[in-house]
């Protein structure tokens, strides 16, 4: 049965994507190749939303780090960031403001997920797998793990 709603123009179906969330402008270009029949015409409509202020790489970089930050590790934020088409000029300060703040927030993962230091080698290597599979470096793991052997040691004395 066909439907009685009209068909979105291209330029309509990029402001509904861009409704629903921030877009990277190789991601919405993605997403509108298949309705497309000429890829100029793809660019123009991008170029037409980003003049307008619809599209912008900066605010894309700021949602994704936003939504992410709490849960997830500055390596795995780039590899998202990179996967959705984002040049790496436009997320370089946003990751380095995130490096900052990278053994509070796995402090903070680790301590909800977690709460006490591993009791043996198996639990250290589990929680170490967490933290590494979220994107937290090697080095910040590390001192996570030790400064809560640190704190379990310090509460029990």
């Amino acid at each position: 049965m066909a439907s009685n709603r009209p068909q979105l123009s291209l330029k309509g179906r990029a402001l509904k994507y861009l409704a629903a969330r921030e877009h990277s402008r190789a991601e919405l270009a993605r997403k509108l190749a298949p309705h497309a029949g000429d890829p100029a015409e793809i660019e123009a409509v991008l170029d037409d939303l980003q003049a307008r202020g619809f599209l912008s790489e900066a605010r894309y970089v700021a949602s994704v780090v936003h939504r992410r930050a709490e849960r997830f590790g500055v390596a795995r934020i780039r590899q998202e960031l990179l996967s959705k088409g984002t040049p790496a000029d436009q997320m370089t300060d946003a990751l380095d403001a995130l490096r900052t703040t990278e053994l509070e927030r796995a402090r903070e993962l680790w301590r909800r997920r977690f709460g006490q230091p591993p009791a043996d080698a198996r639990e250290a290597a589990r929680q170490n797998r967490f933290l590494m599979s979220r994107g937290f470096s090697s080095d910040v793991v590390r001192q996570v793990l030790r400064l809560a052997d640190h704190e379990h040691d310090h509460d029990n004395t």
